[in-house]
């Protein structure tokens, strides 16, 4: 069967961003058979593997910044990924200078590689589609990291290191399939103001983001060496639950019952850690301990990575957003990691070390509820934003006189409003008035209390969700 343009482009699309993360995966960010180098060299690994974290984070936030359309983003991915390949080469040697720059330079590379990826999942994946698109790549990804991390241990880490290499000229083959003519069109209200500026949903999602995977910076040192005995058996079972969990949501849409399923994930991660408190440090006790963290990381990424990709509508910087997400889940690891560094030299037992991954849990579910209202709607009043933007001149003004106030709106607060809804920010308001940032700031305040809200989020849902509903 011949498959249509859109079909075979977005399948192209997945495939050239799994190859390249199951590298990442399996090699460059804290993989099996980057431990397995190490291991096989007797060098240490807290250096290297905090360089390689740190580095990925800074690609992910700055890669925005290099990749400006699909175009450049295409180019950005494939030099990337070359430099990947080019830079790792060095391991198959002993240890030297050129492992830490390799890592340090391949993990800058990779993450702005990554965040250009946003582009091609904006362009080449409907929105409802979004959330399979995520999680076949991190199925996909995964099961590549399993046959190389199996690889690793059953027979090299060279073979592996090899096996990972491989996956890179195979992702950029598919991403060179892609063209960069298509691009998708942002509504001008997002283009001129990317986002409703102090109350951008990006930052409320990377505060939630990076809270909860402090844990897995936590697990990483503290769970995972736990259960080095068990070498033949973490090297395949590792990722089971993540994949099963992934492959479970995928077919559930989660729109309307997102925060049930985040809660679902609290508890999995919450009895994963009283387990490794409570439990032994045999084989039934890792696949309990195991199924019940990784079950929950793969319930957390799919949930962030699937709302990032309802933000690419709301913006015309898709790298830019997708890499700032996803900046937020490394730096949580990298967190994570060095809290369990400390904790691991202090000396604390297991169960005290519990007891700290708990407490961070306890945190992240007070925080959770607020930060979950709050993101819907915002994404909310990011829709309703573009809508508006698609009125004609007359609809946009009965908005404002369609809504009753408590008290009527002076000539003023009305041109302040019709701006607001523009999406504009405080200075562009001030600027397009020529009035100070001050004033426009106080016409907020009374418009907000004459529609009795307290947000530029609740005032423009307040003002269009009837419009858009009708």
């Amino acid at each position: 069967m011949k498959l249509t343009k859109p079909i075979a482009y977005r399948i192209y699309s997945i495939l050239g961003f799994a190859f390249l993360f199951a590298y990442l995966l399996s090699f460059l960010f804290e993989g099996q058979v980057l431990y397995g180098l190490l291991e096989h060299f007797n060098a240490d690994a807290s250096l290297y593997i905090t360089g390689a974290i740190a580095a990925h984070f800074a690609g992910l936030f700055t890669g925005g910044f290099v990749s400006k359309n699909i175009g450049s983003a295409r180019k950005v991915m494939i030099f990337a990924m070359g430099l990947c390949v080019l830079l790792s080469i060095p391991f198959y040697f002993p240890p030297s200078l050129l492992w830490a720059i390799g890592l340090i330079a391949a993990g800058y590379a990779s993450g702005c590689a990554v965040a250009a990826w946003g582009f091609f999942l904006k362009a080449f994946t409907p929105k409802n589609e979004r959330l399979r698109s995520c999680a076949d790549v991190l199925i996909l990804s995964n099961l590549l990291m399993i046959a190389i991390n199996v690889t690793s241990t059953l027979w090299s880490p060279f073979a592996a290191l090899s096996l990972s290499l491989i996956c890179v000229p195979l992702g950029c083959f598919f991403i060179r399939l892609l063209p960069v003519a298509l691009e998708s069109k942002t509504p001008s209200s997002v283009r001129n103001n990317e986002s409703l500026r102090s109350d951008h949903p990006l930052w409320i999602l990377a505060l939630f983001v990076f809270i909860i995977t402090i844990n897995s910076g936590l697990m990483y040192q503290v769970i995972n060496p736990a259960f080095d005995h068990l070498t033949g058996l973490v090297s395949w079972y590792w990722a089971v639950p993540y994949i099963l969990a992934l492959i479970i949501l995928r077919s559930i849409p989660l729109n309307k019952k997102r925060s049930s399923v985040l809660y679902v994930g609290m508890a999995m991660i919450m009895a994963a850690f009283i387990a490794f408190m409570l439990l032994g440090r045999k084989e039934t006790e890792y696949l309990i301990i195991d199924t019940l963290m990784l079950g929950a990381c793969g319930i957390f990424d799919l949930f962030w990575w699937s709302i990032l990709g309802e933000m690419l509508d709301h913006t015309n910087s898709s790298a830019k957003v997708f890499g700032i997400g996803l900046s937020a889940n490394v730096l949580g690891v990298l967190c994570g990691g060095v809290l369990g560094m400390v904790v691991t030299s202090a000396g604390l037992p297991g169960a005290e070390i519990a007891v700290i991954a708990l407490c961070v849990v306890c945190v992240t579910l007070v925080l959770l509820p607020p930060l979950n209202r709050r993101l819907i709607l915002l994404l909310k009043s990011h829709t309703y934003l573009a809508a508006y933007d698609n009125m004609s001149q007359s609809q946009q003004t009965d908005i404002i006189h369609k809504i009753k106030t408590l008290d009527p709106l002076t000539v003023r607060e009305k041109e302040v409003l019709q701006l607001i809804l523009s999406g504009k920010s405080n200075r562009e308001i001030a600027g397009t008035l020529y009035i100070s940032e001050n004033t426009v700031k106080t016409h907020i305040r009374n418009i907000f209390s004459k529609y009795d809200v307290s947000s530029r989020v609740e005032l423009v849902s307040t003002l269009l969700k009837n419009q858009t509903s009708e």
